[in-house]
C-alpha cells in the first residue's frame, strides 16, 4: 500500500463535487452557476470546496457564482489564487461573506488591487472582520478607488487587518503611507515592487513584527537612513531584506549591501526583538559579520544565507536551534527549497546545489522529491529551475530508489516530467533528463500515470535525435509504455503513420548494418504491440511499406530467435485479419515460414509464430490465392510440426483476447488449424489460468472448445488438448468458489 494512504472521503467527496457542477447546478440570466439544492457546509468545509475548485482549474465567473448562496456557503478563508475572476464575479461571490483571510493573488480575468478593497470595503462586514489580504501579482490600479463617507477608500479602510501581501505589484511609496496607518497591522510583504522608500514603516513601528522586503530594485536610501528606520522597528522579529543574486551586477544593491553589513555587525539593540534574518542573495557578507551577528543573537531562529557565499561559517554549526538556508549542507538547500518556493532566483540556486548532493544518493528521499517536485509545480514555465530540477528527478528515482518511494509521489513526479516535456520540447537537456528518469520499468509498469501522453512526447522527441544510447531508452520507454496503454488508447496511437514511420525507421537502420541491440529489439516489440488486435495499425504498418522490410528482416536474421519471433508475431497480427490476408499471399514470404515451422533446429517460439501465420491463413480455403499445392502441404505440416512441440515453461506470449481463435476452433476447419489454436490456448493457460479462465468463458470459447471436444470427427491430438484445457477452467472455477466460502 503506499506510504501516503488512500485519500480522506472528505477529499474524495469534494473532487467529485468539482467535476460534477454541471449537473448539480443550475444556471442564472447572468450565466453564473447556483446550486440546485445546497447542504448546509461548516466554514470549513466551504472553504475546502472553493479552494478544491481554484486548485482544479475550475473556478471561474461561471462557477463562483454558488458561493452566492451565503447562508449555506459560508467562507471564512476564501482563496481564488491564480483563477479567471473578474470584478464584477467577486464582489458578487465573495465579499458578501464574512471573511478572515483572502488570498487572490494573480488572479487573471482583469480583477486590479483596487477592484478588491473596494468591494471589500463595501460590505460592513468585511471592513471589520478581514485579518489577512495577499494580492501577489495583481495590478492594484490605485487612481480608480473612489470615496467612502468623504473619505478616500484604502488599505487603512480595512481596520481588522492584521497581514498584507502585496508582493510583485505596482505598489507605491503614497500606497505604503496609507497601508502603515493601519492599527493592527503586522505582517508585511512588499517584494519586488516600486517601493523607494521605508520612512513610512515608522508609523506602525508598535505594531510590525515580520517585514519581507525582498528585491525592492527602486529603494533610494542611504544605509544611515535605513538604519534609522529599521532602529525603531523594536516590535519586528523577522526581517527578509534578501535579493535575487542573478539580476544583480557588481554596482547593484550596494547601499543595501552596506546596511546588511552594519546591522549583521552592530549592538543587538538594533532590532531588539529579531530572531529571524533573511538576506539571502546578498554578494558583500562576511563570515566574520555572521558570525559576530550569531554570537550576540542568542534567540536567533532562522537565518538566511543561500547565495551568499557565506553559508559553510563555522559558528552556524553550533547552533542547534538555528535553521538556515545556505548551500554548505543537503539541510540548508532542503531548507532553502521550502522556503523560497515562490521565489525563482533562490529555486534555482538551491536545485543546482541539491544536485551535486544528490548524485551518488543510495537512500530514497520523499521529503526531498516533493520539495524538487513543488518547485517544477511552481515554475512550470521556468527552463533554468525544469532543467536541473528534472536532473534532480533522476537523481533521487534512479535504480530501485523508486520502488521505496510511495505511489503518489511518483505519480505526481513523472506527471511534471511530462509537463515539462511537453513546455520545452527543443531544449535537448530538459528532454534528456525526463528520457533519463522516465527509463525505468517500475516506474513504467506500476506507476500511475498518463502513459499515452508519455507515448506520444518520447515519439516526437526520437525524430529529432539519433544518440545511440538515447535513442535505445526512447525505444525502450515507448515499448513498455505501449504495453500499458488501453485499448482505446493503443488505437488513438496506432493512428498515427509519423509514429509508425518513426519506428520503421530505427529498425532499417539497424537492418542495413545487421545489428542485433535493444534498440532493435524494443522497436520491434512497440510495433507488434500496437498492431495486436489493431487492424487500422495493421493496416498502416503495411502501407508504409512493414511487408517489405519484415521479409527482409525474416532472410537476414534467420540465426536470430528473439528477433524472428517479434517479426512473426507482428505477421501472426495482420494474418489475424481478414481483409489483410491478400496482402501476405507471397509465395518466397510463405514458403520461408513454412521452412521455419518445419525446421526441428529453429526453436519452438519461432516456429510458434511461424504456424499461426499459417494457421490463419490455411483456415480460409476461398481466401487463399496461391496454389493449392502449397496450402495441403501448410495444413499437413501444421499437423506434423506441432505435435512434436514440447510444453514451454516461460511466457512468450499474452492475449488481449481470444476473438482470433473462433475461425481457427470450428469442427469444420483443418486439423492443422484447430491443432495450432487449441496448443495456443492450452500454452497460456497453463501458464495463467487464472486470467485466461475467465476470459475463455466471457468470450464463448467453452462452448467452442466442447463442441471440438465432442464432434466424431476430431482428431485425438486436438481432442485430448481441448479436454486439458475445460478441466484448468473447471479446476480454476472450483478453486475460486472454494476460496469464496466462509465458514459457517
Amino acid at each position: 500500500m503506499d506510504a501516503e494512504g488512500p485519500q480522506a472521503l472528505c477529499e474524495l467527496c469534494l473532487a467529485q463535487v468539482c467535476s460534477s457542477l454541471d449537473t448539480l447546478c443550475s444556471m442564472r440570466a447572468d450565466g453564473s452557476m447556483s446550486l440546485i439544492w445546497a447542504p448546509l457546509l461548516t466554514q470549513e468545509m466551504a472553504d475546502q470546496l472553493l479552494q478544491r475548485m481554484a486548485s482544479k482549474g475550475v473556478l471561474n465567473d461561471k462557477t463562483v457564482g454558488i458561493f452566492r448562496n451565503c447562508k449555506e456557503l459560508r467562507l471564512r478563508q476564501a482563496s481564488i489564487r491564480c483563477c479567471p475572476v473578474s470584478a464584477e464575479a467577486f464582489r458578487l461571490a465573495l465579499c458578501p461573506h464574512r471573511l478572515l483571510e483572502l488570498d487572490a493573488s494573480w488572479v487573471s480575468g482583469g480583477l486590479t488591487g483596487a477592484d478588491v478593497v473596494s468591494g471589500l470595503v463595501s460590505t460592513p462586514e468585511c471592513r471589520l472582520s478581514l485579518q489577512k489580504l495577499s494580492l501577489t501579482g495583481l495590478r492594484l490600479d490605485w487612481e480608480c478607488l473612489g470615496e467612502d463617507g468623504g473619505m478616500r477608500v484604502g488599505f487603512s479602510s480595512l481596520k481588522g487587518l492584521r497581514m498584507l501581501n502585496l508582493a510583485s505589484t505596482d505598489l507605491s511609496d503614497a500606497v505604503l503611507e496609507d497601508i502603515c496607518t493601519l492599527p493592527l497591522l503586522e505582517t508585511l510583504d512588499i517584494s519586488s515592487s516600486a517601493i523607494s522608500n521605508l520612512t513610512a514603516l515608522l508609523e506602525c513601528k508598535n505594531t510590525l513584527r515580520s517585514l519581507v522586503a525582498h528585491r525592492l530594485r527602486q529603494l533610494d536610501m542611504s544605509p544611515a537612513r535605513l538604519l534609522f528606520v529599521f532602529s525603531h522597528l523594536n516590535t519586528l522579529r523577522h526581517l527578509d531584506f534578501s535579493d535575487d543574486h542573478f539580476a544583480l551586477d557588481d554596482s547593484d544593491g550596494k547601499d543595501a549591501d552596506e546596511t546588511v553589513r552594519q546591522l549583521l555587525e552592530g549592538s543587538p539593540q538594533l532590532l531588539p526583538s529579531l530572531v529571524s534574518l533573511d538576506i539571502s542573495g546578498r554578494k558583500r557578507i562576511t563570515e566574520a559579520a555572521v558570525r559576530a551577528f550569531v554570537v550576540s543573537r542568542t534567540g536567533l531562529v532562522f537565518l538566511g544565507l543561500l547565495a551568499t557565499g557565506v553559508s559553510s561559517c563555522d559558528v552556524l554549526s553550533s547552533q542547534k536551534n538555528l535553521q538556515v538556508t545556505g548551500e554548505a549542507n543537503q539541510n540548508q538547500v532542503c531548507e532553502a527549497l521550502r522556503r523560497y518556493r515562490e521565489r525563482e532566483c533562490f529555486v534555482r540556486e538551491a536545485l543546482v546545489h541539491l544536485y551535486s548532493l544528490t548524485i551518488d544518493t543510495d537512500r530514497p528521499q520523499p521529503d526531498v522529491l516533493k520539495l524538487v517536485v513543488s518547485g517544477m509545480q511552481k515554475h512550470t514555465t521556468s527552463l533554468h529551475i525544469n532543467m536541473v530540477a528534472t536532473a534532480c528527478v533522476f537523481n533521487l528515482t534512479t535504480q530501485d530508489l523508486a520502488e521505496a518511494l510511495p505511489v503518489s509521489l511518483l505519480s505526481s513526479t513523472v506527471t511534471q516530467l511530462l509537463y515539462a516535456m511537453k513546455t520545452f520540447p527543443n531544449h535537448q537537456q530538459v528532454q534528456k533528463n525526463c528520457l533519463l528518469a522516465l527509463s525505468s520499468v517500475y516506474i513504467l509498469q506500476d506507476v500511475p500515470f498518463d502513459k499515452y501522453l508519455a507515448a506520444t512526447l518520447v515519439i516526437n522527441w526520437l525524430s529529432n535525435h539519433v544518440d545511440p544510447t538515447l535513442q535505445r531508452m526512447a525505444v525502450a520507454v515507448i515499448s513498455l509504455l505501449v504495453t500499458k496503454l488501453s485499448t482505446e488508447e493503443t488505437a488513438q496511437l496506432s493512428k498515427d503513420v509519423f509514429i509508425m514511420k518513426q519506428l520503421l525507421a530505427i529498425v532499417q537502420q539497424k537492418a542495413m548494418v545487421g545489428v542485433v541491440d535493444s534498440t532493435l529489439k524494443f522497436a520491434l516489440s512497440a510495433l507488434w504491440n500496437l498492431t495486436d488486435e489493431m487492424p487500422a495499425a495493421a493496416r498502416c504498418f503495411i502501407e508504409c511499406q512493414g511487408l517489405e522490410l519484415y521479409a527482409e528482416l525474416l532472410e537476414s536474421y534467420y540465426t536470430e530467435p528473439s528477433i524472428q519471433q517479434k517479426v512473426l508475431g507482428l505477421l501472426n497480427n495482420i494474418a489475424e485479419v481478414e481483409e489483410l490476408q491478400a496482402d501476405l499471399m507471397d509465395e518466397d514470404l510463405l514458403e520461408h515460414i513454412l521452412s521455419l515451422l518445419q525446421d526441428s533446429q529453429v526453436e519452438v517460439g519461432v516456429r510458434y509464430f511461424a504456424g499461426g501465420i499459417l494457421a490463419q491463413l490455411a483456415s480460409r480455403a476461398e481466401a487463399w490465392t496461391l496454389d493449392d499445392e502449397l496450402r495441403a502441404t501448410v495444413l499437413q505440416q501444421l499437423h506434423d510440426s506441432i505435435i512434436t512441440w514440447t510444453q514451454l515453461e516461460r511466457e512468450m506470449v499474452s492475449y488481449r483476447s481470444f476473438r482470433p481463435f473462433c475461425p481457427l476452433l470450428q469442427t469444420c476447419q483443418p486439423s492443422g488449424v484447430q491443432l495450432w489454436a487449441v496448443w495456443a490456448i492450452h500454452l497460456v493457460c497453463s501458464q495463467n489460468t487464472s486470467h485466461y479462465s475467465s476470459m475463455l468463458e466471457q468470450e464463448g470459447l467453452i462452448e467452442l472448445l466442447s463442441a471440438l471436444a465432442a464432434h466424431p470427427n476430431t482428431h485425438a491430438d486436438i481432442r485430448g488438448l481441448s479436454d486439458s484445457i475445460l478441466r484448468m477452467v473447471e479446476n480454476q472455477s472450483r478453486s475460486g468458489a472454494s476460496d469464496n466460502r466462509t465458514e459457517p
